[in-house]
């Protein structure tokens, strides 16, 4: 069997052994428990009591904060309560280090040499040598930080918040993660994230911060200010259009376009069907139909009238001395006293005009 499936057995024993201490799994599921070890000791072959196999397997470190490197790396969280417990609080599955890992002689090699890689401007090369060191180290809040300065240059902004975000989590005063997850947040687009960033490191160094800081600060700020500007000039601008105006076919004050729904209809003046783009733009029929969809009682008053009603019948059947297709003769119809009265009510003259104006 392979030495790498004996480690995570050993890895799982002992995951489950301090999950009996540390009180995560309750008392009464400790025979459980200890049957899992056996079995698992058993199936492959590993002595759950032998130290120096446990810490060739997993060092200073834990099953738990190995994995929590991992699913912070992904940003996997959690909001279901676990099992067995009434819980509604959001959780999350992803411990916060306890604090910074142990350091190796190996792990400082790969890091200076990370260094020497990232003076070069090589990159790539910077970046394997950083992730060989935090592979002995997971939560070094500098081997964290400096990999994400390289993950920035190689313009990996994502790869960068993730790790300037776990060595925070690992050192808070370590200040130069913040400062780079600052950097990383607002080249992603997160500027009030950023601006955040650069608080904390700001208050983590003191003395009102580094003037470094306080620029990264100044300037996630300002595009804060300007988005939110922006966002208020969108919100004023939707206030300010006219409400319950028409559409595209309408005219101003919520008047359809007759005009256009003539020519929709395939124009006029033919087949019976009145030219309402000729009609609509005779100044007078346009102010009356205005007047009529504003006033429905001066509608029903106008159709009340026995001429209009004839002149409707007429309409399409070519008779009262209509023009080609059954169109009216308007000079004809405004010849007659009773509809250029009824038509000078409608356009607001008549008798009644001026009613109630200012005197």
């Amino acid at each position: 069997m392979a030495t790498s499936q004996k480690r995570l057995a050993l890895a799982i024993i002992d995951f489950l052994s301090k999950s009996l201490d540390d009180g995560t799994v309750a008392s009464e599921d400790t025979e459980s428990i200890e049957i899992a070890k056996s079995c698992i000791a058993d199936t492959f072959h590993v002595n759950p009591n032998d130290q120096a196999a446990l810490k060739d397997a997993i060092g200073d470190q834990s099953l738990l904060s190995i994995y929590g490197v991992y699913e912070k790396l992904k940003g996997k969280t959690s909001t279901a309560p676990m099992p067995g417990t009434t819980s509604t609080k959001p959780t999350t599955n992803t411990p916060k280090p306890s604090g910074p890992t142990p350091t190796s002689p190996e792990a400082e090699e790969f890091k200076s040499q990370g260094n020497k890689a990232m003076q070069q401007k090589d990159y790539p090369k910077a970046i394997d040598l950083y992730t060989k060191a935090i592979n002995l180290s997971p939560t070094n809040p500098i081997y964290l930080s400096n990999r994400a300065a390289a993950y920035s240059a190689s313009h990996k902004h994502a790869e960068a918040c993730a790790d300037a975000e776990l060595a925070t989590s690992a050192d808070p005063k370590y200040t130069k993660a913040w400062s780079r997850l600052g950097l990383a947040r607002f080249v992603l687009g997160d500027a009030k994230g950023s601006m955040e960033a650069y608080q904390k490191g700001i208050e983590y160094e003191g003395n009102g911060g580094s003037e470094a800081m306080k620029k990264g600060y100044k300037t996630a700020k300002e595009k804060v200010e300007e988005e939110e500007k922006e966002g208020g000039d969108d919100e004023m601008e939707r206030a300010a259009s006219p409400r319950g105006a028409g559409g595209a076919g309408s005219g101003g004050g919520g008047m359809p376009d007759l005009a256009g729904l003539a020519s929709m209809l395939g124009g006029g003046g033919g087949g019976g069907m009145p030219d309402l783009g000729a009609l609509m733009n005779n100044p007078m029929f346009a102010s009356m139909a205005q007047n009529m969809m504003s006033n429905p009682d001066a509608l029903q008053g106008l159709m009340n009238n026995p001429r209009l009603r004839e002149m409707a019948q007429n309409f399409g059947g070519g008779g009262g001395g209509g023009q080609g297709g059954g169109m009216p003769d308007i000079s004809a119809l405004m010849s007659d006293p009773t509809l250029r009265e009824a038509a000078m009510n409608m356009m607001g003259g008549g008798r009644g005009a001026g009613r109630g104006a200012p005197q």
